[in-house]
């Protein structure tokens, strides 16, 4: 997989974990991904969240075949961050032949919930793209 020049790199995501149905991955909360107060910024929970979904999805599809996308994602921010590292981790909800559904957990160094997040994910043959 291609990673640099994308918003994986651009945001410093790291995969720790990377199996069928379970990914983990960590970025940290730095000039890169903070709003301009200071805090984590939520677009950037939601890019993390939507990027170990969309990883997730490529572990259970025939890459020859199929290609997915993002369908619909939501997120709750529950808690602030202001520095250190947040690690996103998710787990198939759903797996079906045109969809999965995606849970992330995203927490910080002390395991307390900073965002959680329900991604949906198209599964469409390439001959379609």
């Amino acid at each position: 997989m291609k990673l640099d020049h994308t918003l994986i790199s651009a945001l410093g995501i790291e995969f720790k974990t990377v199996e069928k149905g379970r990914i983990v991955a960590t970025m940290p909360v730095n000039e890169q991904t903070r709003q301009p107060f200071g805090f984590l910024h939520g677009g950037a929970s939601v890019a993390l969240a939507e990027t170990v979904a969309s990883v997730g999805a490529v572990e259970l599809i025939d890459l020859d075949k199929e290609i997915c996308f993002g369908l619909e994602i939501n997120a709750n921010h529950i808690k602030a961050k202001k520095d250190g590292e947040v690690t996103a981790t998710a787990s198939v909800l759903h797996q079906g032949r045109t969809t999965m559904v995606w849970d992330i957990k995203i927490t910080d160094e002390a395991d307390d919930l900073i965002c959680v997040s329900r991604c949906t994910m198209a599964v469409v043959p390439k001959k379609n793209v």
